[in-house]
């Protein structure tokens, strides 16, 4: 009996050590890939924060206004930091998924691979939203000067709509690279820009009322004044 127990341990304890002796490189080499990828995603946000400022990139911004939007949602670091803070935790995520897919277990198998194949379109998907945002302020300024010096009544909420449809196309051209619910969203943007239209041409439709009618009068009383002219002749 004594016997019988003495091998039920030895060979259990002999499976975990086998299995300790299996597992072990794989999570030092887990452990080596992991502080490999924060060294280089530290290298690589430092070099990236050093180029965008030796651009001058954070004073363009602030000239187009996106430092202040930045401020607005709560992100008090300059855009190069931003940029910066992307750039660290997209390699630092690659180097999670190829830490884990080091292990070899089955439920990890292709992981780090399909995501790696999955980035370019994540990098075109944030380029465009920040393209989309950086036109969507600038937009919205423009409309804004123009509208106030043309003394439009409804010149902020014009400026508003212009800026919601230029992040909502954004928008929808990012979660279409992505490729995500392709339909619905062309179906959102299309709802939103026909709502958005339909808000624009009713501003304007109010707005300009006024100017219509005063338009429509000044006409008037100059024809009239005309006809005056030609019966005295």
């Amino acid at each position: 009996m004594q016997d019988a127990w003495s091998d039920v341990l030895v060979t259990s304890f002999r499976d975990v050590v086998e299995r300790l002796a299996h597992v072990t490189p794989r999570l030092l080499a887990m452990v080596v890939v992991i502080l490999l990828g924060w060294a280089v995603a530290a290298i690589v946000r430092r070099l990236t924060v050093r180029v965008f400022r030796m651009a001058d990139v954070d004073a363009r911004c602030a000239r187009w206004g996106l430092t202040a939007s930045l401020s607005r949602s709560g992100i008090g670091q300059p855009p190069s930091q931003v940029i910066g803070q992307l750039v660290f935790w997209t390699i630092f995520f690659v180097a999670i998924l190829t830490s884990v897919e080091a292990l070899e277990m089955p439920a990890t198998a292709g992981m780090a691979a399909g995501v790696v194949r999955f980035l370019p379109n994540l990098v075109i998907a944030v380029l465009v939203w920040m393209v989309g945002w950086l036109l969507a302020n600038f937009m919205a300024q423009a409309v804004l000067i123009a509208a106030v010096n043309a003394q439009v009544a409804l010149a902020p909420l014009i400026a508003g709509a212009v800026r919601w449809l230029v992040l909502v196309f954004a928008g929808a051209a990012a979660l279409t690279q992505l490729g995500i619910a392709r339909e619905m969203v062309l179906l959102t943007f299309g709802i939103a820009f026909g709502g958005t239209v339909l808000a624009l041409a009713l501003a304007f439709g109010l707005g300009g009322k006024e100017l219509a009618r005063e338009i429509l009068e000044s006409r008037i009383r100059k024809r009239e004044g005309d006809n005056d002219q030609l019966t005295h002749v």
